[in-house]
């Protein structure tokens, strides 16, 4: 008896200390420089998702971000460190490009008065080092407007009778994406 005491206090404290060190050894990463963001699409305050976007939002480190910080005429994540991820809950037209339901990665290449704008199939991606056209699904081209400067990037939806506009912003850059969901689509008929 006594040795099944000592064979229990043993375990008992090799145990209690495994569970100490596993603890005191689990390691943190430091909080990311570019925060993430998720932003989502309602048609009503009650309603149910329609379209959600994932993206980080870098900080501008110039007045003007557009042509230095993110050059013009190359390929951008549209956000910051994993590529920005759009989910569509429902079949939408992209623009004029009919695109169903699904997920995808939202990438754009900026321009001085337009940006073309990219659906791409390949998700998971790190940044757009990992972009490749052959995966592409729907590739529109948009005004680019002026707007009250932002210090970091950002995208938000504005709902029109017509249809909705994702919005994506960063220092004084506005670029405005139609969307045109089924529940906003089969209301006009």
């Amino acid at each position: 008896m006594k040795l099944f005491k000592s064979l229990t206090t043993i375990l008992i404290f090799a145990f209690s200390s495994f569970l100490s060190f596993e603890s005191a050894a689990q390691q943190f990463n430091d909080m990311d420089k570019n925060p993430h963001d998720i932003v989502y699409y309602r048609p009503g305050e009650e309603g149910t998702p329609q379209i959600k976007v994932i993206y980080g939002r870098p900080k501008a480190k110039d007045e003007k971000v557009f042509g230095t910080q993110v050059p013009f005429g190359k390929i951008w994540n549209t956000g910051s460190n994993e590529s920005t991820e759009i989910r569509f809950y429902c079949d939408v037209m992209f623009g004029n490009k009919f695109v169903k339901a699904g997920k995808y990665s939202l990438y754009t290449i900026p321009n001085e008065n337009y940006w073309i704008v990219i659906l791409n199939g390949k998700t998971d991606t790190y940044g757009a080092h990992f972009y490749d056209p052959k995966f592409n699904i729907a590739t529109i081209e948009v005004p680019a407007m002026k707007g009250q400067s932002l210090e970091n990037f950002s995208i938000g939806f504005s709902s029109r009778n017509y249809g909705t506009q994702m919005v994506l912003a960063w220092a004084d850059t506005r670029v405005k994406i139609p969307l045109y969901t089924e529940e906003r689509l089969i209301s006009k008929i």
